[in-house]
């Protein structure tokens, strides 16, 4: 076989598979973005053109009629400022808290540091649904049951672990020798935190920012079962008082999760770069 069949040949073997890889690419995201864009037209259907006998895949009347009905609903801005405000808080307190404690344990070395790391990751382990009960009785005792900073004390708990063990990976990356180098400058232990580790990081903290406010922003099980009034609950338990007990209103439901979403889009959208970067060094380095 000359040469050039033998190239000929290899090129046809490349194309084939790059002809299978982009197949690939393209059903996932056609399997991923189609409930999305389904969802998407389905908001903004008239009610008569969502349950037909004949399928409509595009909006013929389109109409943002369950939007306005949505945000006309009571209690809905309430339980939207609410997933906001828990969603901030969750976020603050794991960067706060997970920030000190996974430098402490990326820096120092200590008698129990593996069985800590451990211990968090046993809390991940355990089903969130076994821990509703004792967590019931706990903020009931304490006088938040049924409060937005109950809520958001509990988020934190569950989201503490990941907070940790990923800050923990970004301050490995960075070298201990670049803060020696700021302590014989003059800075203190938390100067050289601050000044050097933390700008280092900022990448990975923010990667570590948007997945624990997009966990906090979507959890429904403690926000149902943990709240029963709207000054509390937030915003994935709206779409669920949605249904009722002989209706389901398709159009009100897919606006209420567009809404859902857009928030993290928009997160994500100021945040892409930061997060794409933080998890490649995570990934490399971590």
């Amino acid at each position: 076989m000359s040469f050039t069949s033998i190239r000929s040949s290899q090129k046809a073997t490349q194309r084939l598979f790059d002809a299978i890889a982009y197949a690939i690419v393209a059903f996932m995201l056609v399997f991923a973005l189609g409930p999305l864009v389904w969802t998407a037209f389905t908001s903004i259907k008239p009610e008569k053109d969502i349950v037909t006998n004949e399928m409509q895949y595009i909006p013929l009347h389109p109409t943002l009629e369950h939007y306005v009905t949505l945000w006309n609903r009571a209690g809905v801005v309430t339980m939207f400022r609410n997933s906001a405000f828990t969603t901030a808080v969750t976020v603050v307190l794991c960067l706060l808290v997970g920030t000190f404690a996974a430098y402490s344990i990326s820096r120092y070395r200590f008698r129990g540091r593996g069985g800590l790391l451990t211990f968090y990751l046993i809390i991940r382990m355990f089903p969130v649904v076994l821990m509703l009960l004792p967590l019931y009785i706990m903020l009931r005792s304490i006088g938040l049951l049924d409060t937005v900073w109950g809520l958001a004390l509990t988020y934190t708990t569950f989201s503490m672990p990941v907070s940790l063990l990923m800050l923990k990976g970004f301050f490995d990356a960075v070298p201990a020798d670049l803060e020696d180098a700021a302590r014989i400058d003059g800075c203190t232990r938390f100067g050289a935190l601050f000044r050097v580790v933390i700008p280092l990081a900022r990448s990975g903290i923010a990667a570590t920012s948007v997945l624990i406010a997009v966990g906090a922003w979507n959890e429904f099980l403690f926000a149902l079962m943990l709240t029963n009034s709207d000054g509390s609950r937030t915003w994935p338990v709206v779409l669920q008082l949605m249904v009722g007990e002989f209706q389901l209103p398709w159009g009100l439901i897919a606006a209420g999760g567009m809404t859902s979403i857009l928030p993290i889009i928009v997160f994500f959208a100021f945040a892409q770069k930061s997060l794409v970067r933080g998890l490649m060094v995570g990934a490399v380095k971590g």
